[in-house]
């Protein structure tokens, strides 16, 4: 059984009613990166920890939508996290962009290629670890790493011209 069909099935025993094991182990798998999901977006523990309760008490909810062939698990938890965080309404001052770099920022990963756009939108939208990436798009981990670093080397130097220096996270 892989990982991914671990994990639904997990949450297809969420959803016929079992609360006990499959989602403490769904808990333990997840809670780490959401927690610091909500540290990034809402800027303090007690919202970090917050959002990790709702989070999980949207995933009990939702278990019974679940359909693995239209994501993963992984990718629902995180969905669930970043809709909850915005719901939470905290976001720190620094997390906002204006306008105009956001768009800068959008033109420049617009002149990546399909592969690096993909990696940067799993690793910084989805939330998921170089590892999780590899095994997603079933690439060696030193690929997803190389792509990773020659697109954040490419935006970095795009935005050099221009004598910014914008994070693309």
């Amino acid at each position: 059984m892989t990982h991914a069909t671990h994990e639904a099935d997990l949450l297809l025993r969420v959803a016929a009613g079992d609360r006990g094991a499959p989602l403490e182990e769904l808990y333990d798998r997840y809670h780490r990166r959401v927690w610091a999901v909500g540290l990034r977006r809402l800027g303090d523990r007690a919202g970090a920890e917050h959002l990790v309760q709702e989070t999980f008490v949207r995933l009990w909810r939702a278990a019974g939508r679940f359909d693995p062939e239209q994501g993963s698990v992984g990718a629902l938890v995180m969905t669930i996290a970043h809709s909850a965080a915005a719901d939470l309404g905290h976001q720190p001052e620094h997390e906002e962009q204006p306008p105009r770099r956001r768009d800068e920022l959008q033109a420049a990963i617009g002149t990546l290629s399909p592969d690096h756009r993909e990696i940067l939108r799993l690793h910084f939208r989805d939330d998921l670890t170089q590892t999780e990436i590899a095994d997603r798009l079933d690439l060696p981990v030193g690929t997803v790493k190389s792509r990773m670093l020659d697109s954040l080397r490419q935006l970095r130097a795009g935005a050099s011209k221009h004598g910014r220096h914008p994070s693309p996270a």
